[in-house]
């Protein structure tokens, strides 16, 4: 576990200008570590959008930033053939898009219509843009942080199921505690009045370092009772009513296979970043919420009693023993 150090220290570096979003900093890194996309949600002002800039500050990697709107296209993602001409010759060249940046932040994904989402979440799944039937590749480390805002603001739409379930983790941001907001003001306030001292030169992670890492982190060991016990937590959001009647009646849809492998690679990822080379139930556990809760489909019943995806799996969570 060679890069562990080089993980943690970006972890800092991030805590260190995204104050009191613990969770929010653990799940990117644990993103990069899985090689998987994230889905973001929570109110505007929660520092969603600071913590993927500042990962890219700190990261040795390209940035780029798609504002949703209602009147975005597919190419203003993805990038279009335009033509290019003189002296009455001409060819048809790729103009690359947006996407094309190791680090995309999809801001308000949920603002936008539906063929612009579907374009956005093709190239996160097929790793390329195709255009007038040529393939161009997107970068190795390519990562994904689309934000969304809860579905009860205006002018927002859900993401189809089948969306949904590209995203790796569905990550909710809350308020930050007393503290943590007080020291934003000072953070804030030296940064827009230039008060704060000359940072010392801030030496960027490698992208190969991170791409070592993944590769430790796909050595991480799994046993046998450790893979049992990520299937029946799988298993038991398609089969609830073997637990209870009542929950079996509150889910529409379990957990997709691509969630079983969402679950179990995420959680080598949590035992890596504490420093094992072997996963626990607690490995397990920890990330369960994050991977899952998005994968879930809930009964008109449960929506109209107010019961989330979250209190579902803490049930699940509960009642699935190890094997």
């Amino acid at each position: 576990m060679s890069n562990w150090h080089d993980l943690q220290y970006l972890g800092n570096q991030l805590a260190s200008t995204v104050l009191g979003q613990e969770e929010l900093i653990e799940g990117i890194l644990l993103g990069l570590l899985a090689d998987g996309h994230l889905l973001v949600e929570g109110v505007p002002g929660l520092a969603k959008t600071r913590a993927i800039k500042s990962l890219g500050s700190f990261l040795d990697a390209s940035f780029s930033r798609i504002q949703f709107t209602p009147d975005l296209l597919p190419s203003d993602i993805t990038g279009a053939e335009q033509y290019y001409g003189e002296f009455g010759h001409g060819e048809l060249r790729f103009r690359q898009g947006p996407i094309f940046a190791n680090l995309v932040l999809a801001d308000e994904i949920n603002r936008a219509p539906a063929k612009v989402q579907a374009a956005l979440l093709e190239a996160m799944e097929e790793r390329q843009v195709t255009t007038a039937g040529m393939h161009h590749a997107l970068p190795e480390l390519f990562l994904v942080m689309a934000t969304q805002n809860p579905i009860e603001q205006e002018g927002t739409y859900c993401l189809p199921e089948a969306q949904l379930d590209r995203f790796l983790l569905h990550l909710k941001v809350d308020y930050p505690d007393a503290a943590s907001e007080q020291e934003m003001l000072r953070v804030v306030r030296e940064e827009r009045y230039g008060l704060k001292p000359a940072a010392q030169t801030v030496k960027k992670l490698p992208q190969a370092t991170l791409l070592a890492a993944r590769a430790e982190v796909g050595q991480v060991h799994v046993s046998a009772s450790i893979e049992r016990y990520i299937l029946d937590l799988v298993r038991a959001t398609r089969h609830a009513h073997r637990y209870d009647a009542r929950l079996g009646l509150q889910i529409a849809r379990g957990v997709s296979p691509r969630g079983t492998l969402g679950l179990e690679q995420v959680a080598r990822a949590k035992a890596w970043m504490r420093g094992a080379d072997f996963v626990t139930p607690d490995d397990v556990r920890a990330v369960t919420l994050r991977v899952l809760r998005h994968r879930i489909g809930l009964s008109y019943q449960a929506q109209a009693e107010g019961i989330a995806a979250d209190d579902v799996l803490k049930q699940l969570l509960q009642w699935v023993a190890v094997a």
